[in-house]
């Protein structure tokens, strides 16, 4: 029996993608059945760590000499993740990273369906991004509300996340993925997950310097 989502920790959820990225490269080199020792020698990470995430999500049970059957441990993996529970989400800020994000197919494949964008800017209003319509943000919450949708994404400058994280909530979004460098004051009950791409590139020109000294 998989275990209960509110019993696995943050790191293990952060690491399930990586798991499944792997296994699928297995998978598409015609690799049938898999070891938790080779997923860790795989992704560097520790045997022990890998069979108990595995353990969480899983009920394939791992043969001695052989290991897990493959596509079983793909699958249980997909439908923990809810990959094959399409949930339709929107996004505000249509500009460069915005339409970066709409131009995107591969969502789809992680059971996210973007079903609009929407902006202020006139210029933006109006067009078709990879399909997707772009509306004037006043339509925001009528559209919401329509379609049920329970996540957004935003992607705006920073000056105005906050004011449209405030409309989101008021609109009935429950999870807010942000791409804005602004800190985002939401209640208690909103689950909310921040990008900060400058950070990451901090780390990432800190690591660099440290190889390079």
């Amino acid at each position: 029996m998989q275990a209960d989502k509110s019993e696995v920790s943050k790191a293990t959820l952060m690491r399930l993608p990586s798991y499944l990225r792997y296994l699928y490269e297995l998978d598409k080199n015609g690799v049938t059945t898999v070891s938790s020792t080779m997923i860790a020698a795989g992704l560097d990470l520790n045997p022990v760590q890998v069979r108990k995430d595995v353990a969480c999500v899983s009920t394939v049970a791992g043969k001695p000499k052989t290991g897990y059957a493959l596509k079983e441990l793909i699958a249980d993996f997909e439908n923990y993740l809810g990959y094959h529970n399409t949930r339709d989400v929107i996004l505000v800020g249509a500009g460069g990273l915005g339409h970066a994000i709409l131009s995107y197919d591969g969502f789809k494949k992680y059971g996210l369906n973007v079903m609009a964008a929407f902006d202020v800017d006139e210029n933006v209003i109006g067009r078709d991004i990879n399909g997707k319509p772009v509306y004037e943000m006043s339509r925001l919450p009528e559209l919401v509300k329509r379609w049920g949708i329970r996540l957004g994404i935003i992607t705006v400058p920073s000056q105005s996340a906050q004011e449209v994280a405030d409309i989101m909530v008021a609109a009935g979004i429950k999870a807010i993925w942000s791409f804005s460098a602004k800190h985002l004051n939401l209640p208690a009950d909103i689950a909310l997950k921040h990008e900060d791409l400058a950070a990451s590139l901090a780390l990432l020109r800190m690591q660099l310097v440290s190889m390079t000294d």
